[in-house]
């Protein structure tokens, strides 16, 4: 193995640009001429550090236009193992190949950080990490990292590899990941890249039971925007609302400086598409929270966390119980908010989970054959988890 680059020679802000929302994930997707505006001007606020994927539609080319005359001030994350009909693909040629297109698309000679963004059950991890440490000894990228991955997986690329970031989803909203990760960080010599930071917007404090979203906006199927932790997600943003109100600031900023100050985290994404939310985001570059109501914040956190447990287990069981439905868009909604669950609790094998979230996504259409197959997925998940 190569040695790992040193995390001090690359220019990382404490907030980054995630451009995930560039690809039109939570709705409309913008013009090219005003993305690369937004871009620009979050260089021009402070921000260092960018996050992009070959799987975000035009996203590597727009980044690349935006950042190019500043190209050697920034760092550039992008991510590999997306192929053709969503299939996962880390194999050693699957891996340089892409990467040589992600290069060539983002108009760079080198990636300063190449992240494994899924598993892939049929690829070893030597094999990928082989891969990784070629492209890093050509100088086509300067450190890697990984992302969506099962635990088990996350630690033996730990152990195998040269890892320098994970990423993480993290927010007041949610804190399971940087949990199980940080426990880790006291032996393994990596750095948390953490993303939904404001909490996919929920913690802006202006989303409630009412909110609808588009059907091309991936929060109208997100289990956050929910039942009981939408409920939950509307008291904590309440909550940073009342603690804002006393430094001037409002709950997203006080969101993004609380995840970006816990220790271990290198940096935190955010992507608004309104020039507005970049700037109120941007300005917790140059203000930091104060011990006390950091302190006030993790206690409201833990004191939901422990009530949202409780409640959402007895949803739970109240889905998987239900009768035959004859209703298919809520069936649809409700086994994803069980299939997240059971993953991120364990209440199945990953890549059992996994497969079986993949399958639900398969059904999205409203003939009878889909729901039956729904009404099938959740006698099988109801068969597969514990509820004693």
């Amino acid at each position: 193995m190569t040695k790992k680059q040193s995390l001090l020679d690359l220019p990382i802000s404490p907030l980054g640009y995630g451009c995930y929302a560039l690809s039109g994930a939570y709705g409309a997707k913008l013009e090219e001429a005003e993305m690369i505006r937004i871009l620009k001007h979050s260089y021009e606020l402070g921000i260092r550090f960018y996050d992009t994927s070959s799987s975000y539609p035009d996203a590597e080319e727009i980044l690349g236009k935006a950042t190019k005359p500043f190209r050697n001030e920034i760092t550039i994350a992008s991510k590999v193992g997306l192929a053709a009909g969503n299939k996962v693909n880390l194999s050693k040629e699957f891996v340089k190949a892409s990467c040589e297109t992600s290069l060539k698309k983002l108009k760079t000679d080198y990636l300063d950080v190449y992240q494994v963004h899924y598993h892939d059950p049929n690829t070893p991890v030597d094999e990928t990490l082989e891969a990784l440490e070629s492209l890093k000894q050509d100088g086509k990228i300067r450190c890697y990292g990984v992302g969506h991955l099962p635990f088990d997986k996350t630690i033996e690329y730990l152990d195998l590899g040269e890892i320098s970031f994970v990423l993480a989803e993290m927010s007041p909203v949610s804190t399971c990941r940087y949990r199980e990760l940080h426990q880790l960080q006291a032996r393994y010599d990596f750095k948390i890249i953490a993303f939904s930071i404001t909490g996919r917007g929920l913690l802006s404090g202006t989303i409630n039971s009412s909110t609808q979203f588009t059907n091309n906006d991936i929060r109208s199927i997100d289990p956050l925007f929910k039942k009981s932790r939408l409920i939950s997600g509307m008291r904590i943003a309440e909550k940073l609302r009342e603690i804002g109100n006393r430094h001037g600031k409002t709950p997203v900023q006080l969101a993004i400086s609380w995840t970006i100050q816990n220790p271990g985290v290198i940096v935190g994404l955010t992507g608004p598409t309104d020039i507005n939310h970049l700037e109120e985001n941007s300005l917790a570059l140059n203000w930091f929270l104060d011990k006390e109501s950091i302190e006030e914040i993790n206690q409201f956190i833990e004191e939901e966390e422990n009530k949202l447990r409780k409640i959402m287990y007895e949803e739970l069981e109240g889905i998987l119980n239900s009768n035959l439905s004859f209703d298919y868009e809520k069936t649809y909604k409700d086994l994803i908010y069980v299939m997240e669950y059971c993953i991120e609790n364990k209440l199945m094998e990953y890549e059992t989970g996994v497969n079986m979230y993949m399958e639900i996504l398969k059904c999205k259409n409203t003939d009878n054959n889909s729901l039956s197959r729904l009404n099938e997925i959740k006698s099988k998940i109801k068969s597969l988890v514990n509820l004693n």
